[in-house]
């Protein structure tokens, strides 16, 4: 599928048509007040905290469901309509506690509040899973030395994932991609440099045995959180991939469609990967991804386009602006369809005019 027609099919069917749905209703049910009051008046704090996958409950004496919090120094009267931080001097109605956690400007929080309460929300506990945030108490993982690639390992790599080796060096480089010697196997690793998460391949592509399973998310790791978000805020684009090998493609495609140079760094997206179609997106992360363009490169299967459908309604009410590449139709060179985004460096010349420009 054409990205333009990825794009218009994204924006239609997840951003306009429910958008327009609720506020028509919404509109024609209120009369006599203004929207916003209206909104205000059926949509409370204790509505809006598990939308956002919050942990706990709100009460007159909880933690800040946003920051770190050891002392429960946050506070939500027993109706709802009001909140306050006493360590921060911070506080509120419903609309600012909505504006706090969305991280949204004040106009675009009042608009999405409007929307929001017309629908009721009653499906968004079920579509936003609650976490347990990076802030309470959730000790780091302790995990083995992990080291820089040599230029014999991103040969290595580059054959064993049929991926160009200045893709890998684009990954290393940004602290992503980095090696070891696992269960006495070397491996190549994706992982953050604050080491919070870090998923482990082997080099010769087999599975570990002690799992059964090519891919060992390591003991600890917050499997959450998306490897790269952090350093992807000086970027206006990111392309959030399913999985390690779609990662390291994703580094090579924005470099041979973006950047000036093969040498050169001068991209407008950087890859950005959920590690397993299971996980949803870690909420601290979720501020991360406002006002970014977000393209998601799911699986061409049942999970994976599941798992677009989850991180979608994640990032959209977060302010991202998303959408997201379809495989459908496109061909390797040896006829067999494209899966992923790795697959994608197979393709066929049909399959490559079809496809346009894959990073947004």
């Amino acid at each position: 599928m054409k990205i333009a027609a990825a794009r218009a099919k994204s924006r239609a069917g997840v951003h306009s048509e429910r958008g327009r749905t609720t506020m028509e209703a919404l509109n024609s049910h209120y009369s006599g007040q203004s929207a916003l009051a209206q909104a205000k008046a059926c949509l409370s704090i204790h509505r809006l905290w598990p939308y956002f996958g919050f942990p706990g409950k709100p009460s007159t004496s909880c933690r800040c469901p946003w920051r770190e919090d050891n002392r429960p120094s946050f506070s939500v009267n027993a109706d709802g309509t009001l909140w306050k931080d006493f360590a921060k001097d911070e506080g509120g109605d419903a609309v600012d506690f909505f504006q706090r956690a969305s991280n949204l400007s004040k106009k675009d929080a009042c608009r999405k509040f409007i929307e929001f309460a017309g629908g009721q929300i009653t499906s968004a506990p079920r579509l936003v899973q609650p976490f347990q945030r990076a802030e309470d108490n959730k000790p780091k993982p302790a995990f083995p030395d992990f080291r820089i690639g040599t230029a014999a390992d991103f040969a290595q790599l580059a054959r064993l994932r049929t991926i160009g080796r200045e893709g890998l060096q684009f990954a290393s480089e940004r602290g992503l991609l980095r090696f070891a010697m696992l269960k006495n196997l070397p491996a190549w690793i994706i992982t953050d440099p604050a080491r919070l998460n870090a998923q482990a391949r082997r080099m010769d592509g087999q599975v570990w045995e002690h799992i059964g399973a090519k891919a060992w998310t390591l003991p600890g790791a917050w499997a959450s959180w998306p490897i790269g978000i952090r350093e992807s805020q000086l970027f206006p684009c990111i392309a959030l991939c399913e999985g390690g090998p779609d990662f390291l493609a994703a580094h090579y495609l924005s470099l041979w469609e973006q950047a000036s140079h093969p040498g050169r760094r001068d991209v407008r997206c950087v890859p950005v990967a959920m590690l397993g179609a299971s996980q949803r997106i870690h909420p601290d992360a979720l501020p991360y991804f406002a006002s970014k363009h977000v393209r998601i490169f799911g699986h061409d299967d049942g999970a994976g386009r599941k798992a677009v459908k989850h991180w979608a309604v994640q990032l959209k009410y977060k302010g991202a602006n998303v959408d997201a590449f379809r495989f459908t139709g496109l061909l390797k060179s040896d006829g067999k369809p494209v899966n992923d985004l790795n697959d994608s460096l197979l393709m066929e010349a049909v399959s490559f005019s079809a496809a346009g420009r894959i990073m947004p």
